[in-house]
């Protein structure tokens, strides 16, 4: 069995909740203004892209306010395909859920660790790797 593709039974509908959510930052139904995204994500939230880099809270705000104002954007991620999810429990209300991310011909692996809140689920970090070799042991 592969431990990225495994979620424990009792993690299911934590599962389909945070499933539901992503890709982070692209569900319409979870808002598109910059303050639905600051809505859902952790004061201290940071990223990693896929070209490495760090990236502030303040600064994924900024890109994201910019991008959603440009239509053929949204249109693309209408072909994106997400697979492979699994989640684990991390502790204290904090699961880390894992995915596979198709864009065109782009492959990257995601991992968002999230938190459930009072005010519901916010993203502590959010992480896309590309994939250059398809091959896992």
């Amino acid at each position: 069995m592969k431990p990225w593709l495994t979620t424990d039974s009792r993690l299911r509908e934590i599962l389909q909740e945070l499933r539901s959510r992503e890709p982070v930052f692209h569900r319409p139904e979870h808002g598109m203004r910059r303050s639905d995204f600051e809505g859902m994500t952790d004061a201290g939230f940071w990223e990693v892209g896929a070209s490495g880099r760090r990236y502030s809270r303040e600064h994924v705000l900024d890109v994201l306010e910019d991008r959603h104002q440009v239509a053929s954007h949204l249109a693309l991620e209408d072909t994106w395909e997400a697979s492979d999810f699994a989640c684990r429990e991390l502790g204290g209300d904090t699961y880390l859920l894992t995915y596979t991310l198709l864009q065109g011909s782009r492959r990257t692996r995601r991992v968002t660790v999230w938190r459930r809140s009072p005010d519901g689920w916010k993203i502590l970090f959010h992480q896309g790797t590309v994939v250059e070799d398809d091959t896992s042991e």
